[in-house]
């Protein structure tokens, strides 16, 4: 079984966000970073999860991560190793939070068992990298055993819960039951929504939501011509491209998409072609077979030039998702069995990971090749693709629930499904867009706006510099950059 492995960081310059901040924001966001260099000079933040790639974690780490060195901190990234029975338990554990039931296995001390041996060898190593004067955050339920490990060590350590439900579910109790005791050791607690935070902690979390980095291959600007390219050069646009396929790296180097994507498909998009686009992992909370049957049964039959794409990543590539395999053969099921000349107008996308950056940026062209951008979830922590979708201007139909509905400001920077499960309505919203482009682009300009006030990276490295320094004092209080 491997134990933990370190994910390179590279480092970004905070400077940039000159271009897209207001000066003010700008300023403040400039104190903040000077004053965090000085507080964390000659320590590591550790910050630990459960993958590399594959999810919103690991792709806001990428991205902050690099900001925080490049404002002068170390800010360092190890992923856990684990087995098999470990990251079904793990998924588990994930979907019990979520409230799903998931496999309906059990989360008894067998399961602790299983949970307590991949800690103790992750432990024994990291144990051996970090100091007394360092940070440890600990990111989501797979790393959690790690806190009670390390504790003795003497460094604050964070527990950050990216995931949650809006209302106490009796799944997401047993699953609390199950994780406190690893977690009440935490010097701090952050969730993502104040209603995500636990019953059963003895300590106040804090709340920071997550956010996008406007410059990352996912979000850079695109021009028309470039979109074209990329999807063609992945295999998704019938047609030739004047352009090139190409974009810039993180690091500020030059890209290229090369790889074809996976496809199941009757024909190629075509530029005549209006587009409906969700971009998620093939999870059932995810509801890809709801995402495919409104559009056959609500769009299909009355927009006749509507068509869908549902992409998601290369299931060999999300280490710790084992139920992506099974998500997508269903998902393919339920596309085989249409009739054709619904099925012409569906499309199954699995995208290629070998390079995280090229996956990025075919994801940027589809949400830009988009007329709307859906996000049809069934339970949601905080739905990165959503504010994703927004940042490109694109108007974004739904489900009404998690930090989703912290996003979207129903019908003037998208709508919002009150019932996910409700095909029809979600079909009727989806048609007012394509219906009234007008309405739609309005949409998309105070999305653009919304996300550029209040999702951007600045704001949640803001809070996590403050947060982390107010755990090496051991004390709550107001930093240069506080309201």
């Amino acid at each position: 079984m491997p134990t933990l492995s370190h994910v390179p960081v590279g480092a970004l310059s905070v400077e940039r966000f000159g271009s897209v901040l207001p000066p003010a924001d700008y300023e403040r966001f400039l104190r903040t970073v000077q004053w965090g260099r000085e507080n964390f000079d000659g320590r590591v933040v550790w910050n630990v999860n459960s993958t590399a790639q594959g999810g919103g974690v690991a792709e806001m780490l990428v991205s902050l991560l690099a900001y925080a060195r490049g404002a002068g901190i170390d800010a360092r990234w190890v992923v856990i190793g684990g087995n098999a029975d470990f990251f079904v338990l793990t998924k588990r554990i994930h979907n019990f939070l979520h409230g799903s039931p998931g496999d309906g296995g059990d989360l008894d001390e067998d399961e602790r068992r299983v949970f307590d041996e991949v800690t103790e060898r992750n432990a024994a190593e990291f144990r051996e990298l970090i100091q007394p004067e360092d940070v440890v955050i600990i990111h989501d339920p797979q790393p959690a055993g790690l806190i009670p490990a390390i504790r003795d060590i003497g460094c604050p350590i964070v527990w950050r819960c990216h995931v949650g439900l809006d209302q106490p579910h009796p799944l997401a109790r047993r699953a609390w039951r199950f994780l406190i005791p690893y977690v009440r050791d935490a010097d701090a607690y952050v969730f993502s929504r104040r209603a995500f935070a636990w019953e059963g902690l003895d300590k106040e979390a804090a709340i920071i939501p997550p956010s996008i980095d406007a410059f990352s291959p996912k979000n850079q600007e695109l021009d028309v011509d470039r979109v074209r390219s990329i999807l063609t050069a992945a295999g998704l646009n019938d047609g030739d491209a004047t352009g090139s396929p190409t974009f810039t790296n993180l690091d500020g180097s030059p890209g290229r998409v090369d790889r074809p994507a996976q496809r199941w498909e009757r024909r190629q998009l075509r530029p005549s072609d209006r587009v409906v686009v969700q971009v998620s992992r093939w999870d059932s909370l995810k509801d890809p077979i709801g995402v495919i049957r409104g559009f056959a049964q609500h769009v299909a039959p009355v927009v006749p030039d509507a068509h869908l794409v549902y992409a998601g990543p290369a299931v060999e590539s999300v280490t710790d998702d084992p139920e992506g395999g099974e998500v997508l053969s269903r998902a393919i099921a339920e596309y085989e069995a249409m009739p054709d000349e619904v099925a012409e107008r569906v499309h199954l996308v699995a995208l290629p990971m070998d390079d995280v950056q090229e996956n990025a940026a075919i994801v940027n062209a589809l949400q830009r090749r988009a007329d709307v951008v859906v996000q049809k979830s069934l339970a949601e922590g905080f739905g990165l693709t959503v504010a994703e979708a927004m940042w490109k201007a694109r108007p974004v139909v739904a489900s009404r629930i998690g930090g989703i509905q912290d996003q979207i400001v129903d019908g003037t920077t998208g709508i919002l499904l009150d019932d996910p499960l409700d095909l029809a309505a979600y079909g009727t919203a989806v048609r007012s867009l394509l219906d009234d482009p007008a309405r739609a682009e309005a949409m998309g300009r105070e999305a653009n706006q919304r996300v550029r006030q209040r999702f951007l990276g600045t704001r949640t490295l803001i809070q996590a510099i403050e947060l982390y320094e107010q755990s090496i004092r051991g004390e709550a209080h107001e930093g240069p950059g506080a309201d």
